[in-house]
């Protein structure tokens, strides 16, 4: 009997330390969270979906990309003259979040739609209008089965702020550190924090850390608390800047100086010699970034000619700068104010796409100012036949302004912020880092975690008391069921007579 007491107590001892142990460290099922942010640029949409840990680390989410859709068709701003199909355009792309998300998750999950300059120039030439499209876009986001949490146009230091938190945030540069690792940071870089310029269809953005900026332009500065620690970064917006604004600013420029006759026409140093385009008048001053130029006309339409000229073609787009007035200590044009540039540059968006198409962005250090110089004069000399027959891949309209483009990033860089052949290697051309893109919407999303509550992080059945509590329990039995065993079998002569 009492050999099956023990050996019964053995076995159940044996079987609740197995049963706790492999219970107890079993791996912890992954609590991810999800949201979607569209990207309303001017000339077209894009669709982002991110995720995330629920346990954030020092209050900010650890966001990742995992998915992006182009939307098809051109941004919604477009879509001013048919607002109820600014919505329907965005199905697709919804559809395809919805395959990447688990279903589970569609109801919890945030969906934001930012628009930028493009929306912000259709408010300022058709408030109506760009009620009427935010209207669209946003019932069709309501009717998808995601938590909507609002369509709207961001401003333009928003969009330069979470531009430069993106890209800090994706090199690394917001994780804390401490002791020998703080130290060798700071000897491989004087600047904690990597500068964002940002180059959209309808503006641009430069925003960066300066250790000498100065109370004389509040407006141009702004406060983030990220990973535990503050930032105070400059950041300003040019609206009418981006590359598509600053070409139709330089045609309507030229229009305004040339001597044109109805049957003549406008001859262009920025497109390639060969190249021809019409344009209408009447579209072309609707513009809010052009209607100050505009001028009566004996014709109704604008015949432009390409030259090819690199040279005249930087000296036509340097007149779109004004650097005659500046009321601060330092300005970078039309009397913004600017503090000394200080640090690297991370250069996104069109300024990536751009140098990216002019192969000036496959080496792994950044290409010398004369070098950078001397491909964009060399690719806009080539005659348009010879460049349409080698990148016939490419769409017309894009293709026939990349010259005009490459010029306006150099004079937007030299002339506008005053970028010199010293410090150019500064400025590293990004379009993703990982797998995530260079852009303001991860800096966005990443922003707006903070405000998405921590959830209590997944934890094992047993609290780690109780863990070792029980462990030590069953062991205790197991070896005092051993003990008793080895006494009952090896005790002395006296103490079996005792017990017989």
């Amino acid at each position: 009997t009492i050999l099956l007491i023990l050996g019964f107590l053995f076995t159940l001892a044996v079987i609740a330390l197995i049963a706790v142990a492999v219970t107890q460290n079993q791996p912890l099922p992954e609590n991810i969270k999800y949201g979607i942010v569209l990207d309303a640029g001017s000339s077209h949409t894009n669709l982002y979906v991110y995720e995330w840990p629920a346990e954030k680390e020092n209050d900010t989410g650890v966001v990742k990309q995992v998915e992006v859709c182009k939307v098809e068709g051109p941004g919604i701003s477009g879509y001013s003259h048919a607002t109820e199909k600014a919505g329907p355009s965005l199905a697709q792309c919804l559809q395809q979040a919805k395959e990447v998300i688990p279903s589970a998750q569609h109801k919890e999950t945030p969906v934001y739609l930012g628009a930028t300059a493009g929306m912000r120039l259709l408010r300022l030439q058709n408030e109506s209008a760009a009620d009427k499209v935010l209207s669209s876009v946003g019932n069709t986001l309501r009717s998808a089965p995601f938590n909507f949490q609002g369509a709207r146009i961001i401003t333009g230091q928003e969009e330069g702020a979470y531009g430069w938190i993106t890209i800090n945030y994706l090199l690394g540069n917001f994780k804390q550190v401490s002791g020998w690792e703080k130290l060798l940071r700071s000897l491989e870089s004087l600047s904690e924090t990597s500068g964002a310029l940002d180059l959209g269809g309808a503006s641009t953005q430069i925003t960066f850390v300066s250790k000498d900026l100065s109370s004389e332009s509040p407006e141009n500065q702004l406060y983030f608390r990220l990973y535990g620690k503050d930032y105070q970064v400059y950041t300003h917006s040019f609206l009418c800047y981006g590359k598509d604004q600053a070409l139709q600013q330089k045609l309507a420029r030229d229009l305004q100086a040339s001597t044109s006759t109805p049957n003549s026409s406008l001859p262009d140093p920025c497109f390639h010699k060969g190249y021809e385009r019409t344009i209408n008048i009447s579209d072309f001053f609707k513009n809010p970034c052009t209607s100050d130029k505009k001028k009566q006309l004996p014709f109704s339409q604008l015949y432009i000619k390409g030259e090819g000229d690199y040279q005249k073609c930087r000296e036509n787009i340097q007149k779109l700068f004004n650097k005659s007035n500046c009321p601060y200590s330092s300005c970078s044009f039309n009397g913004i104010y600017l503090p000394p540039l200080q640090g690297d540059f991370g250069a996104f968006s069109a300024f990536y796409f751009v140098m990216d198409f002019l192969n000036l962005t496959s080496e792994p250090k950044p290409l010398a100012l004369n070098k950078v110089t001397s491909t964009i004069e060399s690719f806009c000399a080539r005659p348009w036949q010879e460049v349409k027959t080698a990148y016939h891949h490419i769409k017309e309209k894009y293709l026939s302004e990349y010259c005009f483009s490459g010029a306006y990033i150099l004079s937007l860089l030299e002339n506008g912020y005053e970028f010199t052949e010293n410090n150019w290697q500064m400025i590293h051309f990004l379009g993703k880092i990982g797998s995530s893109d260079a852009g303001w919407t991860l800096g966005y999303m990443l922003n707006l975690t903070n405000m998405i509550p921590a959830e209590e992080p997944a934890s094992p059945p047993l609290s780690h008391g109780s863990y070792v509590g029980l462990m030590v329990l069953c062991s205790l039995v197991l070896v005092s069921v051993l003990l008793f065993a080895w006494l009952l079998f090896h005790k002395p002569k006296c103490l079996q007579k005792g017990i017989v």
